[in-house]
């Protein structure tokens, strides 16, 4: 077992790491599993998320507005970024699902966005390719010249 003095030691350890930048469960616990015992370290977690500090539906909707003002990025890179941050994928497919048609206009404005930048330098085979690779459906693609 584990003090309140080790109990509050370690959750101001966390605070601050997730004040510098908001962080999910999952990150949270790769940083701090070999430094804090488990059962202590599962506690303050469970404690910060019922104060709000840590809710990982709030980091995907926080996450996917910077990635929308910063990237041209498809919904599936959206995803797997999502992912490597250790978010559940029901997490993130509910998110998704429910704000489907904005991200899709999102996913259209970015594919047109690299096509015309992209189409002094490449043929349009290539550029259709490059899409593809970066996630984009064949629906976007052939929506892009619309």
């Amino acid at each position: 077992m584990y003090t309140i003095e080790e109990f509050d030691k370690t959750k101001t350890k966390i605070l601050k790491y997730i004040f510098y930048k908001k962080r999910t469960e999952k990150e949270i616990k790769q940083k701090f599993s070999s430094s804090v015992d488990e059962n202590l370290l599962d506690d303050v977690i469970e404690n910060l998320k019922e104060l709000g500090y840590i809710n990982d539906l709030s980091y995907v909707e926080r996450a996917v507005n910077e990635f929308i003002a910063i990237n041209t990025l498809s919904i599936k890179e959206i995803k797997y970024k999502l992912y490597s941050k250790g978010v559940e994928s029901n997490l993130i497919e509910d998110y998704i699902s429910n704000n489907i048609e904005e991200l899709k206009e999102y996913e259209l404005n970015c594919a047109r966005k690299i096509f015309y930048k992209k189409q002094n330098n490449m043929e349009y085979d290539d550029i259709v390719q490059y899409l593809k690779k970066k996630g984009y459906t064949s629906e976007t693609i052939n929506n892009i010249e619309e």
